[in-house]
């Protein structure tokens, strides 16, 4: 891309790689470099923990903030009653509101260590659409808001093309989603003097309705601006593991586990995931990127450090690093693996070692712990145990028992 940006925040999502594209690069700059611009990304309160697919657009708002700009948060306490139908095969399950403000408590753990909250031009606003959403007079919404939108034009977004021509059922329900997507840009607009939504590219046809949706209403310019969708050097969806989702929560997934998940990043992955999840000089990430054989695994170690102290703190990474270090290395334990702890009760007579692989999460189910034990992938304390029905009573873990599925994924077995 050939645009020279003035602004600063425009800059770093050039160099850094957080841009897919923008409704008006010139203007949006302009705006940027002219003064401070309130910006909103929309989060769906679906789980209790963001997980790491979120990871690419919170850094794009931590960004924003430190190149002197206001981060709006919107948690979608209204939207997440509909359900985003964006590129999904079938429809969210609906969830009550009891549970939706108990994941919106979850998430909100999650944007403080990234982002700085309060009253200042460039303080951070969390907001839920609930506000102007739970209130709406569907009669009058349809008739100030309904009439600007063609169902035609619906119809060819991607999100929703794609669906249709799979010949998947779209409820009316979440056909409405876009347009109370683009509501919320007006409002936010109307309210709080937002110019600029940003999120996935896969939401470029929701940024969009609510940017004409808006000129038409207010006759006001605003801005949108999408984040590749990324995907890792062999393929795979970023942000999902053999074990599930990488959460940020520290209650959901352990900082230990966290750490891991980037140690294990592939090589050619190492210097652009550095440019998007760390603060690091681009010039830095690039070398370490192209470090070579036992050296990348520093950088490995380097990125893994980097993105668990944004989201855990400096103590977690370092604990987390010297327990790889020690069981990795030295073949030892390690304080702070994930760990299962069992009752006597819960024991009862014993417990099959295909059972504890599956409770200690090193597999899915039964038959996955009995394949990774049949293909001679799991040790117990470091010795290779090819018998599934191996049982393990109270006694056996008195002492902690250390379970390993491969080389990178360990967990500890102790009764209590």
């Amino acid at each position: 891309m050939t645009y020279h940006p003035k602004s600063d925040f425009m800059r770093v999502m050039i160099e850094r790689g957080f841009l897919a594209d923008c409704t008006d690069y010139q203007g949006l700059d302009e705006a940027l470099a002219k003064g401070v611009v309130p910006t909103y990304i929309g989060y769906d309160a679906t789980a209790k923990s963001l997980h790491v697919g979120h990871l690419l657009n919170i850094m794009m708002l931590r960004w924003l903030q430190k190149t002197g700009h206001k981060p709006i948060t919107l948690m979608g306490g209204g939207t997440t009653k509909v359900g985003d139908p964006s590129f999904r095969s079938d429809e969210r399950p609906l969830l009550t509101p009891e549970a939706i403000d108990e994941n919106i408590a979850g998430m909100k753990q999650v944007f403080a260590k990234y982002l700085d909250y309060g009253d200042g031009p460039t303080d951070a606003l969390m907001l839920n659409n609930a506000e102007w959403l739970d209130g709406l007079n569907y009669l009058e919404f349809l008739r100030d808001i309904g009439r600007h939108f063609s169902v035609n034009r619906m119809l060819s977004f991607e999100s929703v093309k794609s669906r249709l021509d799979r010949e998947q059922s779209l409820s009316f329900l979440e056909f409405n989603y876009m347009i109370l997507q683009a509501y919320d840009f007006l409002e936010l607009n109307r309210r709080y003097g937002c110019l600029l939504q940003m999120g996935g590219s896969d939401q470029w046809g929701n940024i969009v309705n609510g940017i004409d949706l808006t000129r038409r209403v207010l006759d006001h310019e605003i801005y949108g601006l999408t984040s590749p969708l990324l995907t890792t050097s062999d393929g795979r969806k970023m942000g999902k593991s053999q074990g599930g989702a990488i959460w940020l929560n520290s209650d959901m997934l352990s900082p230990y586990e966290f750490w891991q998940f980037w140690r294990n990043t592939t090589d050619a992955d190492v210097g652009r995931f550095l440019k998007l999840y760390t603060e690091l000089p681009v010039e830095e990430c690039e070398r370490l990127g192209a470090l070579e054989g036992s050296e990348i695994n520093a950088a490995k170690v380097r990125l893994a450090n980097e993105v668990t102290a944004l989201c855990h703190g400096w103590d977690a990474a370092h604990a987390a690093e010297a327990t790889a270090r020690e069981v990795f290395e030295k073949g030892g334990v390690g304080d702070d693996l994930p760990t299962l702890t069992l009752t006597v009760e819960e024991l009862g007579d014993g417990i099959s070692l295909a059972q504890l692989v599956v409770r200690s999460g090193l597999a899915k189910s039964g038959k996955d712990g009995k394949r990774l034990i049949a293909e001679g992938a799991l040790k117990v304390d470091d010795e290779t145990c090819a018998d599934p029905g191996r049982m393990f009573t109270a006694a056996d873990l008195e002492t902690p028992v250390k379970l390993s599925a491969g080389k990178k994924r360990h967990a500890l077995v102790e009764v209590e």
